[in-house]
């Protein structure tokens, strides 16, 4: 497992005279109160509400790093369309002297334009993948398991949209298998499932800035354990309303 100081990605800095003062990042609350933000432990995930910019964040980290803003390697580089910010163009990224050696950006939002590009690389190799001709779950976690490996870095967002509660835990015990051979992983969730993955840090953009949470204050948690132990009076309120 990988020291704080032996993270691939130990931190990142933006510099803002680089933004157009009328571009929507400085709308983002969380995101124009951002100087630099580190990186301490293997697993590090971004939690709030929607809008609150913790995917917009995401992407311009994986962008920086060289990743496709749609997905993929560190080698794709197709485009549908480009919808990524320039919040990676003003961003420098801390790197410690570890390198890694292999990587993945993985997004639930263009994942079948991924799975279209891994079809087609696979056929290439001569091991072709049918990604297509299963389910969106079965394909997100077989891309999963055949890119996620040691030594690397992986950036996902929202990766529970295309998995049910049980394969959410096939995926923490993917990570947990990637973490212990020196991975790093940065994660945008909605999941209070993933959320719970032991020793990862916790970051919310909530309130207006981004700052770390406990994994039983964050909204995940509290509104799906509310809801589990007193469903019924919360439809009846809900409904009533």
């Amino acid at each position: 497992m990988l020291e704080p100081n032996e993270l691939y990605l130990t931190g990142l800095k933006i510099k803002w005279d680089k933004i157009e003062r009328t571009s929507y990042l400085r709308e983002i609350a969380a995101i124009r109160e951002l100087d630099e933000l580190s990186f301490n432990t293997p697993v590090t995930f971004f939690v709030g509400e929607n809008g609150s910019g913790k995917s917009t964040l995401l992407e311009a980290i994986a962008v920086a790093y060289g990743f496709n803003p749609e997905g993929g390697t560190l080698n794709y580089s197709f485009s549908t369309y480009d919808s990524h910010s320039e919040l990676h163009d003003a961003m420098r990224l801390v790197r410690s002297f570890n390198k890694a050696k292999w990587g993945y950006f993985l997004r639930a939002e263009s994942f079948y334009n991924v799975a279209t590009a891994e079809e087609e690389y696979s056929r290439i190799q001569g091991i072709p993948q049918h990604y297509h001709e299963r389910s969106h779950g079965e394909s997100f976690l077989s891309v999963i398991q055949k890119n996620f490996d040691q030594n690397g870095l992986y950036i996902l967002d929202e990766p529970e949209a295309a998995l049910s509660p049980q394969r959410q835990l096939t995926l923490m015990l993917e990570i947990s298998k990637c973490v212990q051979n020196d991975s790093q992983f940065i994660i945008v969730t909605h999941s209070p499932i993933l959320l719970g993955f032991p020793g990862a840090a916790i970051l919310s953009f909530d309130e207006g800035a981004i700052q770390p949470i406990n994994y039983e204050d964050t909204q995940s948690y509290q509104i799906t354990k509310m809801f589990i132990n007193d469903r019924r009076q919360i439809l009846k309120h809900l409904f009533e309303e």
